[in-house]
């Protein structure tokens, strides 16, 4: 497991043997995140062979604002190009909203 900083809203793992890799969202997802998530995952779906399933973990989100909102539509288009399957675990109420306002929800499927 890649551990950052305290300071730092994620944190990252590579595949386990089942080909999943999980990053954990602490925080905002915002102007200031969202790049360094969208970062994480590329690499992550970058490796060969990629991950089958990218999970991220969304239970410490406390805030997803619109450029938050474009990076997880950026991991899900580079998911669906390398043939993995991503997935929002734990969504607080409020990201479930967002999805649901701006018609997105159907790209993150809830388990």
């Amino acid at each position: 497991m890649t551990a950052l900083p305290d300071d730092a809203f994620f944190a990252a793992s590579a595949p386990d043997g089942a080909g999943v890799a999980r990053i954990r969202v602490t925080g905002d997802l915002d102007w200031d995140t969202a790049d360094a998530l969208t970062e994480a995952a590329g690499a992550l779906l970058g490796s060969d062979p990629p991950p089958r399933r990218l999970r991220l973990d969304c239970a410490g989100m406390t805030l997803c604002d619109s450029l938050g909102l474009a990076a997880l539509l950026m991991i899900h288009r580079e998911a669906t190009e390398a043939g993995t399957r991503l997935h929002l675990d734990d969504r607080p109420a409020a990201l479930r909203r967002l999805l649901d306002v701006t018609g997105t929800a159907h790209l993150f499927p809830e388990p």
